[in-house]
């Protein structure tokens, strides 16, 4: 593995707290895959280690689970040396470390959230069917190329429009300005349906004009938004079978964004 996966399967170890306390160094705990100077490294932390390293597309073998275990030795007795060298109450540790489990506890609390409110199979069918009946007599689905900038405040997405209303393009803004990794396409998304975003955006796009940037800028749980209708078009709607996976996927982030919406209004953000 490459210093990139070193680092991955570190943040990711740590992350899942996987060394635990120092014990007799002659023996091993149950549900322990090794220990490093009495300092356990469960088979519970190795296996998340595995499925870390298969995420970026690496085969399972002996080999690889070798490989893990052995990173875990080498990050054990790095952590354990930054721990003699006085490293481990730096600012720069603990803010990492903060991140570092902040981001994990996030993770956590969004598939434990999915884990209790799944999207079940009846719900995806009770949405394809509702789609259909959407679509009216005519049958067809209206399709939108669309493409966007993304800023962080509205300030900011204010001066973004001011500067396409006295005739800059919006795909030079959007290289100029935009925080979306699709900046360097100009903002580009391609083409969407109106189902597949997020309501604040459906109920904007779905007034555009071929050509037409979004009159205001429109608020998100990430920033703020600018859209451009490119195109429009319509086609035959696919199947159920050929919709699900898609459809699911929306369930999913439409229940994602209620629940942080809700966590938003009960919360006291305060923004500098």
């Amino acid at each position: 593995m490459n210093l990139h996966s070193i680092r991955f399967l570190a943040s990711a170890v740590i992350a899942l707290g996987f060394v635990t306390a120092a014990h007799s160094q002659n023996s091993l705990p149950v549900n322990a895959a090794a220990s490093v100077n009495g300092v356990v490294i469960s088979n519970d932390a190795v296996e998340q280690g595995i499925q870390a390293a298969l995420s970026q597309g690496q085969k399972d073998s002996p080999e690889l689970r070798k490989a893990v275990l052995g990173k875990m030795i080498e990050i054990s007795l790095l952590s354990q040396q930054a721990d003699k060298d006085g490293l481990a109450n730096s600012d720069r540790a603990n803010s990492q470390l903060a991140l570092i489990r902040q981001n994990y506890l996030a993770d956590l609390e969004l598939s434990t959230y999915m884990s209790k409110n799944p999207v079940s199979d009846a719900d995806v069918e009770a949405e394809y069917n509702r789609e259909i009946a959407s679509l009216g007599s005519q049958g067809m689905i209206v399709e939108y190329k669309v493409s966007d900038i993304a800023v962080a405040t509205e300030a900011d997405a204010q001066a973004a429009l001011a500067r396409i209303k006295k005739g800059e393009s919006f795909d030079k803004v959007a290289k100029s300005v935009s925080l979306a990794p699709n900046k360097v396409q100009g903002g580009a998304v391609g083409w969407v349906q109106a189902g597949q975003t997020l309501p604040q955006i459906t109920s904007v796009l779905t007034t555009l004009s071929k050509g037409q940037v979004s009159p205001a800028p429109i608020q998100m749980p990430q920033g703020w938004y600018l859209i451009k209708l490119e195109d429009k078009k319509s086609t035959k709607p696919p199947t159920f079978e050929q919709s699900k996976a898609v459809i699911r996927n929306g369930l999913i982030q439409k229940k994602q964004f209620e629940f942080l919406s809700q966590l938003r209004q009960g919360a006291n953000i305060v923004v500098r």
